[in-house]
């Protein structure tokens, strides 16, 4: 694996040249902060026209092929064969950088597909890209981490390193969403409940005042409260997702809370 200064500049005096695949919303602006910071960039999208600064390629093997770093930002589902139509034409220590919201088994199946000669790391968009670009913060593992750090950090991009192999940094990120996603989704049902149960504002004010007192010691009674009031709470939110299909609002978090608290009770809650 050449050293950073080999592979961000292979020849003495020129940019680091970068190639990004999938030039959708995030991509795109991605690409435009990359090229008015100074770097060497070209992309590939089959559906997008590369914006002004951006060499245009054919193919994702054609993008790749002088590349110094390669971007995927296509989708999770597009990500592995982005990578087996572009590895032919990669150089050996040109880095992968995968960016999409994909699982770490699929993080962790690009690497392995990769190969030794590619470094492939995970990086983690820890926030929406779209107003930020280049400034979304970035989580990023596997073996090549720092090297990836170091290239777009002198670029400006912010990007902090997940100790361990691809896979780790999104890890990170959807048990993050576990709760914050979870938790967007049970507001949104509870407020089209009192929406119509005719108390949509008096909900929202709660819901308001509960999240402003969160701290650690919140989510340690939040915890030990699900497994020793399980029972009781079982009971609750049965007659909860009763209430919603009463109300005519479909009871997909509150059921599956329902659900939880019931396995729960029957091995072992109290």
């Amino acid at each position: 694996m050449p050293p950073l200064h080999e592979a961000a500049h292979p020849e003495a005096g020129t940019a680091v040249r970068i190639a990004i695949l999938g030039l959708g919303e995030a991509g795109s602006e991605i690409a435009r902060d990359l090229v008015a910071a100074g770097a060497d960039v070209r992309g590939y999208d089959p559906k997008v026209t590369p914006a002004d600064g951006v060499d245009p390629r054919v193919n994702e093997a054609d993008a790749v092929r002088d590349a110094d770093l390669v971007l995927s930002v296509n989708s999770s589902h597009d990500a592995m064969e982005a990578l087996l139509n572009a590895l032919p034409s990669v150089r050996p220590g040109t880095i992968w950088a995968d960016l999409n919201t994909a699982s770490p088994g699929l993080k962790a199946a690009l690497a392995e597909a990769a190969g030794a000669p590619i470094p492939v790391v995970d990086v983690a968009l820890m926030a929406p890209v779209p107003g930020k670009g280049l400034r979304t913060p970035m989580l990023v593992s596997g073996g090549a981490a720092d090297r990836y750090a170091a290239i777009l950090s002198g670029f400006g991009a912010q990007v902090a390193i997940q100790p361990g192999a691809a896979g780790a940094a999104i890890s990170r990120k959807l048990l993050r969403s576990v709760f914050y996603k979870g938790l967007a989704a049970a507001v949104v049902e509870a407020l089209a409940a009192a929406e119509a149960a005719g108390c949509a504002d008096w909900l929202r004010d709660n819901i308001s005042t509960e999240l402003a007192g969160f701290d650690q010691r919140t989510i340690d009674r939040l915890v030990d409260g699900t497994h020793q009031h399980a029972r009781r709470r079982a009971d609750e939110m049965t007659a909860a997702t009763e209430q919603l299909e009463e109300l005519g609002v479909p009871s997909r978090i509150s059921a599956a809370a329902r659900d939880l608290l019931i396995d729960l009770r029957d091995n072992g809650g109290r």
